[in-house]
């Protein structure tokens, strides 16, 4: 299991390590990679704002906290965007999904920013591919260097169900025709009371039920809005499932909602929300069943679209 721990300027020596380690063995480039010229001195001020360690965690009481280090980042905050710098996985555990956690972490790191941004080099492409699977999307840069970078996502309490009703309600001001949120949760979570604020802020027809036996359902607006499409996919097999239901014929017109779409529904659209429920730890002696909601935004159209 990799665990991923914040550190500061005591962490030089080991991110220096790793940094070194991983972009020796990138092919050569011209000019060299900047980060080959990287000393303890220059990664600890850099460590200025934190950096993240991924450990490979041995399951050995007498081993340090998160094990092994085996990836690394730096954490740099400028104005509104979080930088993710000198990213680094050791050679010999590359393709472990070591760097995936790094960056997931990096991302739960960016809740008080509105963006996450990268830079690449336009001779790595593999690079920028793992970075667009990752909802980041290339927005310029000056060669060698491509920019890329995705919306930061969002967590909120949900302590009820009308708090609820109310990110949903307040996420559909944001909202317009060709949109698609993709709901996730376990039974009960919540995905249909967000998603009956979305109908709310939207001014659709018609109560906002779950469609889990129709598996879609309309709700046309009552003003001139984009009308609000409900699917819920706990009972679909696949995408190709989801295919059947020819919702391509409407995405373009209407704000298209999908319930357990997670792993299904992400093909409809490389711009959309991703939104996952979780329960919280409520008061045991009490009533209240709280609910913390991840809101994710990925691609182009949310560049800029959502602050904290």
């Amino acid at each position: 299991m990799t665990v991923v721990r914040r550190v500061g300027a005591e962490a030089a020596p080991t991110v220096l390590e790793i940094v070194r380690a991983a972009f020796a063995t990138r092919p050569a480039l011209d000019p060299p990679a900047d980060a080959l010229g990287e000393t303890e001195e220059s990664i600890a001020a850099a460590l200025t704002h934190g950096g993240l360690v991924a450990g490979c965690d041995t399951g050995d009481d007498d081993a340090p906290q998160g094990g092994r280090s085996v990836g690394a980042l730096v954490l740099d905050p400028d104005g509104d965007t979080l930088w993710l710098r000198r990213v680094g996985v050791l050679p010999e555990v590359r393709d472990h999904g070591v760097a995936t956690t790094l960056v997931t972490a990096a991302l739960d790191s960016a809740e008080d920013f509105s963006e996450v941004a990268v830079l690449a080099r336009e001779e790595l492409p593999g690079t920028s591919k793992f970075w667009r699977e990752h909802g980041f999307v290339p927005v310029g840069g000056t060669s060698p260097y491509v920019e890329l970078r995705r919306p930061a996502p969002h967590t909120y309490d949900a302590p009820d169900a009308q708090a609820m009703r109310d990110l949903g309600e307040s996420l559909a001001v944001t909202l317009r025709a060709g949109d698609v949120v993709v709901l996730s949760g376990g039974l009960g979570a919540g995905k249909t009371t967000f998603t009956q604020g979305l109908g709310a802020g939207l001014g659709v027809r018609g109560d906002v039920t779950s469609p889990t036996f129709v598996i879609s359902r309309v709700h046309p607006s009552l003003a001139d809005g984009p009308p609000l499409v409900h699917v819920d996919a706990y009972r679909l097999g696949g995408v190709a499932e989801l295919d059947d239901l020819d919702l391509d014929t409407s995405l373009d017109d209407a704000v298209t909602v999908v319930e357990w779409g997670e792993g299904i529904a992400e093909g409809l659209a490389d711009d959309r929300v991703e939104v996952r429920i979780e329960r919280a730890v409520g008061d045991p002696a009490g009533d209240l069943d709280p609910r913390r909601v991840r809101i994710a935004p990925v691609g182009r159209r949310w560049l800029g679209a959502l602050t904290p």
